[in-house]
């Protein structure tokens, strides 16, 4: 059986944060995707979920420049587990997207919702 780490995701930019490592950069990004369900009498209830993206600049890859806070961003990547100590001695767990292709969306028109 093959296995499968594959992520996509469609939403709003909010953080970003570009860091030259080295002679690559890299570009950290928080994503915004809402699921939209409806309440129990019958009102919409939008639910939104952050996820932290990680991309090295290369193929498959906007200007890292052009990524800016609320851009429409396609992201397809895998999800990544990181674990670390932090200052306290306390081990902490991490999960991010890390990105293999992303596309900023150019289209004006506000993600719509159907009920």
């Amino acid at each position: 059986m093959e296995q499968l780490n594959r992520v996509e995701l469609r939403g709003n930019v909010g953080f970003v944060r570009v860091q030259n490592v080295n002679d690559k950069r890299v570009v950290h990004l928080s994503v915004a995707t809402n699921y939209v369900y409806k309440g129990r009498s019958g009102e919409p209830v939008i639910e939104t979920t952050w996820h932290n993206v990680t991309a090295w600049d290369g193929k498959g890859m906007p200007d890292f420049a052009q990524i800016e806070k609320g851009a429409k961003i396609h992201v397809i990547g895998r999800i990544r587990c990181q674990r670390y100590t932090d200052n306290d001695g306390i081990e902490r767990i991490n999960y991010d997207v890390a990105a293999s292709q992303m596309n900023l969306i150019e289209d004006p028109s506000p993600f719509q919702y159907e009920f």
